[in-house]
């Protein structure tokens, strides 16, 4: 079977499965929160094993919504968002390695080595993009304790400190360096696909 078949399978079935496990995701918290405003005996059967199986997603959220200043019943709408957020960036991850590979076999069978080259480039940008989209996304909701941020953080900062100490904050407090850096990691990635790939 060619290679490129494979990754559009590989590519389809990972699709289907993100969308699935966020539908499963969205339908667990909206009957959760039906439950909720039905006000139906806490300890009743179904009841309790709803709570067993969206509690591992609801308690870590819950706990961040209370510090922003909402109320602990809207803890599922955050889970809603968070799973489509983190859909979407798996999504975009697995697509940025899917296509640099295929950008690799084309060009090893074209025997293409700026090509080869290039697609290395791309798809580390893309990477690389997206995981300072994550840290961004992260650092909002997560424990300052996270190994997760902490990896963000240390895989990060060495391009954003740099342009952290040359771009002041907006308004003395938000940090636009991320944005700035992403932007042009973006323009980047275009001159290599422009330069290199083609």
């Amino acid at each position: 079977m060619d290679i490129i078949v494979v990754i559009g399978q590989i590519r389809l079935f990972v699709w289907y499965a993100i969308a699935t496990v966020i539908l499963a995701v969205i339908a667990l918290m909206l009957v959760r929160l039906i439950l909720n405003k039905a006000d139906l005996n806490p300890f009743s059967r179904p009841v309790i094993m709803l709570r067993r199986w969206t509690d591992p997603l609801v308690n870590p959220v819950r706990r961040v919504v209370i510090r922003m200043g909402f109320g602990p019943n809207v803890a599922p709408l955050f889970v809603i968002l968070a799973a489509l957020v983190l859909g979407y960036l798996a999504s975009e991850f697995i697509g940025a390695v899917l296509d640099t590979v295929l950008g690799l076999v084309n060009s090893t069978r074209r025997g293409a080595p700026i090509s080869f080259v290039g697609c290395l480039l791309y798809g580390f940008i893309a990477v690389y993009m997206l995981l300072i989209f994550a840290r961004i996304l992260y650092s909002w909701f997560a424990n300052p304790n996270s190994r997760l941020l902490h990896f963000l953080i240390r895989a990060t900062e060495p391009v954003l400190g740099p342009f952290r100490r040359v771009i002041p904050p907006v308004g003395g407090m938000m940090d636009i360096s991320p944005v700035i850096v992403m932007f042009l990691l973006d323009l980047l990635r275009r001159a290599v696909a422009v330069t290199l790939i083609r």
